[in-house]
């Protein structure tokens, strides 16, 4: 089969298994290059491992780490005329590359909210490498049905409390464009929280600890985003902030079950990146758009993999016996936007924010490094693909 990109808004409809695989490979060789972490985990659970951080911390933990790792995700496998996701074809590379390595890797394909994916990822941890030191929470989903009642729960990207206007980008025509959003209803804030905060978090944490499966001295880590002033009415102060004030609530009820056994649970701030997520939040492509130009005109910029391995290298693992607490900010937030967050970056912004326009993105903003990297994404525009020649994209994890 012959893939090609097809993009419709904030999707891509295919995805390449040899672009897809040698992302992953430079993603490897970025953290290889880095040397080994200093008393890194070595045994690790990722939920949400195919795509973004949470592949990027199943890369790290396991090139930079030595660790042998579990991952979890719901990715749909190929059909005769039809692809696979593109997290199928990351996770495949990934399995590959660790095995060659050395390193122990399994999956669980399947819906992480369920009851059932916990029960299998259970007994393939007991049955594999045992006890774990690490779990890094980083699940993305627009739905979750709730495991103990069967409620159906679906997120909504909306304001809080008042209607939203401002500027958007319609990636697929490159056009600035304005957006009015109503506020979300109480029912869509309370379903957006079961969706995105940290009840599934502390479910994970409750099997693991409840099949001894959390070693002595055992993390826990997710992701929040809170970013600039500038989107906050869309984000922080919307639907999405208030699934992420629940995750940090989660956070420290774990923190606290898990220093009494030497751990802990963080939740870390990430800056903004174009993933298959933040594609799909109004107002934000655009950001990012404006940020990244930013950001690179100040050597400030950082992908998803140098995020993480700054994240595991300076924050997490960076020794001492006991191991030392990681910094946190006056709420107990591991900071990683701190780049992004500076007054320098977020002055630059601030005029380009009020000055752009679809006739001036392209000068003023880098789109084109934005779609290159959502692209990038789905394994398209990867230096030394024949992105013309027949591939085999049925592939299949090896048992």
């Amino acid at each position: 089969m012959i893939i090609e990109p097809k993009t419709r808004g904030f999707f891509c409809l295919t995805s390449h298994p040899t672009g897809c695989e040698a992302n992953v490979r430079e993603q490897i060789g970025y953290v290889t290059e880095q040397g080994q972490i200093a008393d890194g985990p070595k045994n690790v659970l990722v939920i949400g491992a195919s795509t973004g951080y949470g592949l990027a911390s199943r890369i790290t933990t396991a090139f930079g780490c030595g660790a042998g790792t579990v991952g979890v995700f719901f990715e749909k496998e190929p059909i005769a005329r039809r692809p696979a996701t593109a997290g199928w074809y990351n996770s495949i590379a990934f399995e590959r590359a660790a095995k060659t390595a050395g390193l122990y890797a399994k999956s669980v394909n399947g819906d992480a909210f369920s009851d059932e994916i916990k029960a299998r990822t259970v007994d393939l941890l007991r049955d594999g490498i045992g006890p774990v030191d690490l779990v890094v929470y980083s699940l993305a989903s627009p739905r979750r049905i709730h495991p103990k009642t069967g409620e159906v729960a679906h997120s909504v990207l909306k304001p809080i409390g008042k209607v939203y206007e401002g500027l958007t980008l319609d990636t697929d025509k490159k056009i600035v464009k304005s957006i009015t959003i109503e506020p979300a209803t109480e029912e869509e804030v309370a379903a957006t929280v079961s969706v995105m905060g940290g009840e599934d978090w502390a479910m994970w944490i409750d099997a693991l600890e409840v099949a001894g499966l959390l070693a002595p001295g055992a993390r826990t880590i997710s992701f929040t985003y809170i970013g600039s002033k500038l989107t906050w009415p869309i984000y922080r102060a919307g639907t999405i902030g208030k699934a992420k004030e629940d995750l940090e609530r989660a956070a420290t009820a774990l923190d606290e079950r898990l220093a009494t056994r030497g751990g802990g649970a963080h939740v870390c701030v990430m800056k903004a990146l174009v993933t298959q997520s933040s594609s799909a939040i109004p107002v934000v492509p655009l950001y990012i758009s404006l940020l990244y130009r930013v950001m690179k005109e100040k050597n400030l910029h950082e992908g998803s993999i140098e995020q993480i391995h700054r994240l595991f290298a300076t924050h997490l693992y960076t020794g001492g016996s006991p191991p030392l607490l990681p910094p946190t900010d006056e709420h107990g937030l591991i900071r990683l936007d701190d780049r992004e967050m500076r007054d320098e970056v977020q002055n630059a912004l601030v005029p380009l924010w009020g000055t752009v326009s679809t006739e001036n993105l392209s000068e003023i903003a880098d789109f084109e490094g934005y779609q290159a990297e959502f692209l990038k994404l789905f394994g398209f525009g990867l230096a030394g693909i024949d992105y013309a020649a027949d591939v085999d994209h049925q592939l299949q994890f090896e048992s």
